[in-house]
């Protein structure tokens, strides 16, 4: 999915990265765990959070994420975007919660990244 499709469900602003929208989220990533963020993402994952804070864009630098998408109406401060900035990582700010985004972007075709569970199984809540 596009980031400027991502937008426009979430009806979301842009608080960095107009110019990277042209950019693709192959799957989506809901958490305000960076530890849970490192084990469970692929690259090219759009992460949606609550937490709002430099510690963010060191992990989407780790995971090779493609943007971030803030939850309830929150916006990272200057230190945060100037980090996001050095590397061209577009920030979003929607006032759905983290639940709503994430079901929006299911529902308009993003899927989540599986994760194996010990038997080979996938669990249910990362289909």
């Amino acid at each position: 999915m596009k980031l400027t499709t991502v937008q426009e469900v979430l009806e979301a602003k842009v608080i960095y990265g107009n110019e990277f929208l042209d950019k693709e989220a192959l799957n989506a990533c809901g958490a305000d765990l960076m530890s849970d963020v490192l084990v469970f993402t692929k690259c090219k994952t759009l992460l949606l959070t609550g937490l709002n804070n430099v510690q963010v864009i060191r992990t989407a630098e780790i995971s090779d994420l493609v943007g971030i998408v803030f939850v309830r109406g929150k916006e990272p401060n200057e230190t945060v975007i100037e980090a996001a900035k050095k590397d061209k990582l577009p920030l979003f700010s929607t006032k759905l919660t983290l639940y709503e985004a994430s079901g929006v972007l299911y529902s308009h075709g993003l899927r989540g990244c599986e994760h194996k569970i010990e038997g080979g199984g996938v669990s249910i809540h990362e289909r």
